[in-house]
């Protein structure tokens, strides 16, 4: 079975093409710039060099065919029809309260989907236009709709709600949400087969550790809480964003620097977290080499950073009544050794104890306990579309 799994931004569209009998991606890419002209597509075929071609696409519709042409080229190609392709699933970021689960797409969940575009103004609209442009090329092939926001719909009610007057929540479904969550899920998924232990048993802390990152605790496989919230500006310090915030300061601001909201919005998305700290980079790489230059304030931007997540870690160990595996995942928590140093440091009294050797590979899974930790730290790369690709087929078998 061959899935084709599809993530569609507002100019973009990623593909990945994958045999689910071998767990083996056949083919990946983007298709950039869509509608805005001098569009390309990048596409790798396993074990090639990836290539850029120039396509002229002008709707997200032109982009799924030039998908489907490529994959099917006698050059590029990794299959001799668009008839080889099983099913399409499809990343959707929130779906509300509506979808506890990953669902087969039909009119009604489409309809559904829409209802929650205030919830997601800037995602579920690119995700939507994907959905259509696959159902218009692809019209007899089941497609499936996986959403970030699922996972956490296990949360107790004392979790998710704010402490605000509950007309809001009944109004505007003002709560927490949570994103990320296709990742917490898959790399919670595999903890359990490392530690060879059934799920339904374990206490494991998922920290997702990338330019927007998030904590999730998992009990017995369900998220019981998380750090992002309403949006996914809220909880740790990310790259760009802002994290947790006295609501005060907003309007202070607001009020201070004659800001709108638009302009208050793209001051703690796009130019807070530790780009805002460090005045230097959100990423974190161009962070460390201003630091180790000596630049005080991108110290300072990895300090804060390993902070909150130290501070999740020992707020979600209280949550769930104790912890057995610490995963971290992400470009910086899969990648970086340096932060996850600093986050663990201390946390010995949890049972926590890292080796120090195994601790600098990189990009891979791995156990980077010693041998005699009480709590497990488990680097674990994550891998959201082969997550998606497997609620896909679980969906269309049944």
């Amino acid at each position: 079975m061959r899935i084709l799994v599809i993530n569609s931004g507002s100019s973009s569209l990623k593909y990945q093409l994958i045999n689910m009998e071998e767990n083996k991606v056949l083919a990946k890419g983007l298709c950039d710039r869509i509608g805005v002209g001098n569009s390309f597509l990048k596409h790798t075929k396993a074990g090639n060099d990836t290539v850029v071609l120039d396509k002229d696409m002008y709707n997200h519709k032109v982009a799924i065919r030039e998908v489907i042409n490529v994959l099917t080229d006698k050059k590029y190609g990794v299959i001799s029809s668009m008839d080889d392709i099983t099913a399409v699933g499809h990343r959707v970021v929130h779906g509300g309260e509506k979808f506890k689960q990953s669902v087969i797409i039909n009119e009604s969940v489409m309809k559904t989907i829409r209802e929650c575009i205030e919830l997601a103004p800037l995602h579920n609209p690119a995700n939507i236009t994907g959905i259509e442009a696959c159902r218009e090329v692809m019209p007899d092939k089941p497609m499936v709709a996986v959403f970030d926001t699922a996972f956490h719909q296990t949360m107790p009610k004392h979790a998710y709600l704010y402490a605000i007057p509950y007309e809001a929540y009944e109004k505007y479904s003002i709560r927490k949400y949570g994103f990320h969550g296709t990742s917490h899920m898959y790399v919670s998924q595999r903890a359990a087969a490392m530690l060879n232990r059934p799920i339904s048993e374990l206490k494991l802390i998922s920290c997702h550790l990338g330019n927007g990152a998030s904590i999730c605790a998992v009990k017995g496989g369900q998220s019981v809480e998380t750090s992002m919230g309403f949006t996914p500006l809220a909880g740790l310090a990310m790259g760009t964003r802002s994290g947790d915030i006295d609501p005060a300061v907003v309007l202070y601001l607001m009020q201070k620097e004659q800001m709108s909201i638009d302009k208050i919005n793209e001051y703690l998305n796009k130019k807070s977290g530790v780009l805002g700290i460090s005045g230097v980079s959100s990423d974190f790489r161009d962070i460390e080499t201003a630091a180790d230059s000596g630049n005080d304030r991108a110290k300072l931007a990895t300090d804060i950073f390993c902070y909150r997540v130290k501070k999740y870690i020992g707020e979600y160990a209280a949550v769930m009544g104790g912890v057995d595996a610490v995963i971290f995942t992400a470009g910086i928590g899969e990648n970086n050794s340096l932060v996850r140093a600093q986050i663990l440091k201390d946390l010995e009294y949890m049972g926590i104890k890292v080796d120090e050797e195994k601790n600098k590979l990189r990009g891979m899974e791995i156990d980077i306990s010693t041998d005699d930790a009480k709590v497990r730290t488990l680097v674990i790369p994550t891998n959201e579309e082969l997550a998606i690709a497997r609620e896909t087929i679980r969906l269309v078998k049944n």
